[in-house]
């Protein structure tokens, strides 16, 4: 495993995942993030990001450590970052500091695979099939055409990211630890919810 920092800043969002690999663009107008952002990037650029939980400052354990790609400051005061995602963390504990945004002590070690170039035979046209269904029937808009250009692992995290899921089921497919359990697993979750609106639509008429 490579050094990366065991004690990171850390920008808690509900509702965003991000996965090794993938870029997160952030609009940062939040005195505390804009604080943590001019930091990491006068240091060594590297923040992670964790889905916030919904009691009070408690915060899932897995995120996603991210290196600043692109840094570009705007005329009132925002600061316009995109995230290249590195590799997953477990948080072990918060560090107490004096700063406005909060560090935790992190561990990559279940995560190794992140690190890896690993070629996936298992084929995703059911996957893919249902979400072309799914995404439909949510009335989200996906270039499918440009979609089809990335390659394998790409395609199943930013399905993870942008699926119309809740917080729960995002974390799950944050923390499926292989590709083909995320692959399984999103499979499922969107099988759930096709299954649930067709039941839904049967009933009413």
């Amino acid at each position: 495993m490579k050094n990366f920092p065991n004690i990171i800043p850390v920008f808690p969002l509900s509702g965003v995942i991000y996965f090794p690999k993938t870029n997160l663009p952030l609009n940062i107008f939040e005195q505390r993030y804009l604080n943590l952002v001019n930091d990491c990037y006068n240091q060594n650029k590297m923040m992670g990001m964790i889905q916030s939980q919904k009691n009070g400052n408690d915060v899932f354990k897995v995120g996603c450590l991210g290196k600043i790609s692109d840094f570009q400051k705007s005329d009132d005061g925002r600061i316009l970052i995109n995230l290249t995602g590195i590799t997953r963390f477990k948080i072990i504990e918060e560090v107490k500091n004096d700063k406005l945004y909060r560090e935790f002590k992190v561990d990559y070690k279940n995560f190794e695979i992140d690190l890896k170039n690993v070629s996936e035979n298992k084929s995703t046209d059911s996957l893919m099939d249902k979400a072309k269904i799914f995404f439909k029937r949510n009335g989200l808009l996906l270039n499918w055409r440009e979609f089809e250009k990335l390659d394998l692992n790409q395609k199943i995290n930013t399905l993870s990211m942008i699926s119309p899921v809740t917080n729960e089921e995002k974390q799950k497919l944050l923390e499926s630890l292989t590709f083909q359990d995320r692959v399984e697993n999103l499979e499922n979750i969107i099988s759930f919810y096709l299954h649930e609106k067709g039941s839904n639509n049967q009933t009413i008429q």
